[in-house]
């Protein structure tokens, strides 16, 4: 199973829009060259961002963005749900999935019970978690704040 490049690029957004607390929020360049992003793929990530209700701008289309509600209250699960539809490692746990096997099947159970892993891991890990730890991997690297 692997996470898209929306999901992980809007992931690292996410952290940049985090660490800027102020009123003016930050600029989509900013955050681009920060992260060595283009801005052009930047776009539609932010679109997503937007549509997900996570993020918004300050004033209007030219300004910073900010988050919709304090970073400790967004989890990975929302990032990644603005991009996928939900975690699924296998296609027969999917919802509409039939399958003749699944009644008497112990794989398709143990599929399950990874995928609850991961969303339980997703669910409890927040926004502002992933700042911290950011901001102390920066320090311990000796990396200046960008900010």
């Amino acid at each position: 199973m692997k996470f898209n490049t929306k999901t992980r690029y809007g992931l690292r957004a996410m952290i940049e829009i985090a660490r800027e607390s102020n009123e003016s929020g930050i600029f989509q360049k900013e955050i681009a060259e920060r992260q060595d992003l283009s801005n052009k793929y930047l776009d539609h990530i932010i679109y997503s961002l937007k549509v997900a209700g996570l993020i918004t701008n300050v004033k209007g289309k030219k300004s910073g963005y900010i988050l919709t509600r304090p970073a400790n209250e967004i989890t990975i699960l929302d990032i990644n749900n603005a991009f996928e539809r939900g975690i699924c490692v296998i296609d027969c746990i999917e919802v509409n999935y039939q399958c003749d096997r699944e009644k008497f099947c112990s794989a398709k159970q143990f599929w399950q019970g990874l995928n609850d892993i991961i969303i339980d891991y997703f669910k409890s890990t927040t926004l502002s978690d992933l700042l911290t730890k950011q901001i102390e991997l920066e320090d311990i690297a000796g990396i200046e704040p960008s900010t």
